[in-house]
């Protein structure tokens, strides 16, 4: 009996540890509240209780921000997989969001100060965040639950090299309203603190020997939520992972990972995934971009880290030298030197070093194990969660990316964007969308791909065939595989475009912009001011409640058909078409 109770619940550390709880009443079934203790937002968690915030004059709900879900991944945690918390037995306040995790500043960055504000544009190129960031934030209707509410975690994107919780788009007060939810947004590791493999850091256990630590994290915040999320009001059995982009990229991995598969209890119950997927090059159109690189690509990604760190911390003077002082030092001497190493001095190799290499990007690595090798034979072999899956793509994904028409002669062969990251944000932060134009198509895209509806050559012309290669096809290439394993999907494409001149047609449905729209957010973000202005306000506002409606009955019966849509979802490969004119939404089906 004793042995089962030490594997229910994880060793007899853990053991100990709930009965310590429940001997303090820290455990009930009943989502306990202290009445009068912090305003009666005092909830109890597993490892301690939090106080939240009542917004209820401001927006309707109750929010927890800043909870933590694993221990700070600092010095001897770094590189680790996630480690359960400590228990606290004094109330501890959530009421602010936790710092974004460490990474070097992006257009879509924390900035100086954890939130969108000048510094977003200021602080480019710098080290911005904190290693210390595996905390949550949830929000739910301000009311008591009548019933346990569905639940929807929510992961960003930013190329798994950027991005905050603390980002406006995707505050989740409106959502949670709106559906009677409760939503919860994760912080996890980025960049080369999230996705490393490298020899110097293995272990023996093959969670952390992936290299996956983002993708460690994201399993332990929803290990954390279907441990807790009872105490705020949510259905425990109803949890939906929801990300976007590289977000989506994770939300996939974890749908087709052996480690997840392989629980008894699964950890998310549907799957939203907004403008991703997660393909190998073989079996992708020829040109193709993938989303998994083989295995190898992250090794020598890892060990050229190592070995740069070591030559600019001017402990070698070349490769040849740094690989003979890693062989001297071994293993754990050279990742304990990693370990004291700051994050900016790290952060400052892949800036000047790896990224002339090619080297600076990171996503899941396929280590067999935490993600599958091949993701996407994986589930044509039904090695897979199986979950209803609701997929989504934007019409002009790529126009936010038109750098990459350098990519080949096909694309243009050169960059569509004349603005720097800076200049665009400068631009965006006074940019005043009620008044005439005050930038034109020809300062941002070069003249080679004006007028931009030439065709073949122009501007849309070249979005929409990077798009073939890259967001549609990996999009396509998943959906596909699921289909022969179940019924359980569908796909939405987002094609409103009213944004004011010359915006619609520098962006139109870029990548991103279904976002505002999902969690129902229009104010200040980094193209709120390009996009959404009074006379689009009728007709965005009625779309967005459509598909927040979707979402919600997604997240409550695993289909997303509501009444509101006016028309019956088809499963993939037919999809719904989200679009709206400047008084009314236009919802339709477009089959293949």
């Amino acid at each position: 009996m004793m042995r089962t109770l030490f594997r229910i619940v994880g060793g007899p550390a853990r053991l100990a540890r709930l009965i310590v709880l429940l001997a303090s009443g820290l455990l009930c079934g009943c989502a306990a509240i202290a009445p009068g203790d912090g305003g009666g937002l005092r909830r109890l968690t597993s490892y301690g209780p939090v106080i939240g915030l009542d917004d209820a004059a401001a927006n309707g709900t109750w929010s927890w921000k800043g909870v933590p879900y694993a221990q700070p991944p600092v010095g001897a945690l770094r590189w680790r997989a996630p480690q359960d918390l400590q228990p606290w037995t004094a109330a501890r306040r959530a009421t602010a969001f936790a710092p974004a995790c460490v990474q070097t500043q992006r257009l879509y960055g924390p900035g100086l100060n954890n939130r969108y504000d000048e510094t977003v544009g200021t602080a480019l190129g710098r080290t911005v965040g904190s290693e210390d960031c595996l905390y949550l934030n949830i929000w739910t209707p301000a009311s008591r639950a009548t019933a346990p509410r569905p639940v929807i975690v929510f992961v960003h994107g930013g190329s798994n090299i950027t991005g905050y919780t603390a980002d406006p788009v995707y505050d989740g007060a409106e959502l949670a309203r709106h559906e009677d939810a409760v939503v919860i947004s994760v912080n996890y590791r980025l960049g080369i603190f999230g996705f490393l493999d490298a020899a110097a850091l293995k272990t023996g256990r093959r969670d952390e020997d992936s290299g996956n630590f983002a993708l460690l994290d994201i399993a332990k915040a929803l290990e954390f939520v279907a441990g807790n999320v009872a105490a705020f009001g949510g259905d425990p059995s109803r949890v939906t992972l929801m990300g976007q982009s590289a977000g989506a990229v994770n939300v996939y991995a974890l749908l087709t990972s052996p480690m997840v598969a392989a629980r008894p209890q699964p950890l998310f119950h549907r799957v939203v995934a907004m403008s991703g997927g997660l393909s190998t090059a073989a079996t992708l159109p020829r040109g193709g971009i993938p989303a998994v690189l083989p295995a190898p690509v992250w090794a020598a990604r890892g060990e050229a880290l190592v070995l740069d760190a070591l030559i600019a911390a001017g402990r070698a003077a070349d490769e040849a030298q740094a690989r003979r002082l890693v062989a001297a030092e071994g293993a754990a001497s050279t990742a304990a030197w990693l370990r004291t190493l700051a994050p900016d001095a790290l952060l400052e190799v892949v800036r000047t070093r790896l990224t002339a290499r090619g080297m600076a990007a990171s996503n899941p690595i396929p280590d067999g194990w935490v993600l599958a090798s091949d993701p996407i034979a994986a589930v044509r072999e039904g090695r897979y969660l199986r979950v209803p899956v609701l997929a989504g793509h934007t019409r002009d994904e790529t126009k936010l990316f038109p750098q990459l028409f350098a990519l080949s002669a096909d694309l243009g062969g050169r960059s569509g964007r004349l603005l720097s990251d800076a200049q665009v944000f400068s631009l965006a932060w006074r940019y005043d969308p009620e008044a005439p134009p005050q930038t034109t198509v020809a300062e941002w895209i070069p003249a080679a791909f004006l007028p931009v509806d030439t065709p073949a050559t122009g501007f849309d012309a070249r979005a929409a065939q990077l798009d073939r290669l890259w967001f549609a096809a990996i999009r396509d290439d998943v959906l596909n595989a699921l289909r022969t394993r179940q019924e359980a999907v569908w796909a939405y494409e987002f094609e409103w475009d009213e944004l004011p001149a010359p915006f619609d047609r520098i962006f139109g449905a870029a990548h991103t912009f279904d976002l505002p729209f999902m969690f129902g957010n229009f104010g200040p973000s980094l193209y709120a001011r390009f996009a959404f202005t009074r006379a689009n306000a009728p007709g965005r506002l009625a779309l967005s409640d459509a598909m927040m409606r979707s979402l919600g009955a997604f997240a409550r019966q695993g289909r997303p058909d509501d009444p509101a849509l006016g028309v019956v979802w088809p499963a993939w490969p037919s999809r719904l078409v989200f679009d709206a004119g400047p008084m009314r939404k236009v919802i339709s089906v477009r089959t293949p």
